[in-house]
């Protein structure tokens, strides 16, 4: 079973395509302590099966999964629950 993690905030590039505007995201241990990683190894993580993610958006879960661009760019976004913006952009730049 993958261990599953809170994003509490993400670090953006000045891209406009939102497939490539996170460039990481970061959340918080059990022991209080952060973690941060990449987008790439959030993707690896979830594709692998070793690791699993969610967010937390007016009082409800949203799980975050892996998506493909058309050009084949794989990244991560939260299921489609009919919110707007984005419930993984939206969220607060990490310090």
């Amino acid at each position: 079973m993958p261990s599953r993690h809170e994003i509490l905030c993400i670090k953006k590039s000045d891209r406009l395509n939102p497939h490539e505007r996170i460039i990481s995201v970061g959340g918080r241990n059990t022991d209080g302590t952060h973690w941060s990683l990449t987008q790439q190894d959030a993707v690896e993580g979830i594709v692998s099966g070793n690791l699993s993610f969610f967010v937390q958006r007016g009082g409800r879960t949203v799980n975050v999964i892996v998506s493909v661009s058309r050009l084949g760019h794989k990244y991560i976004k939260t299921e489609a629950d009919g919110e707007q913006p984005d419930n993984l952009l939206s969220l607060p730049e990490c310090a």
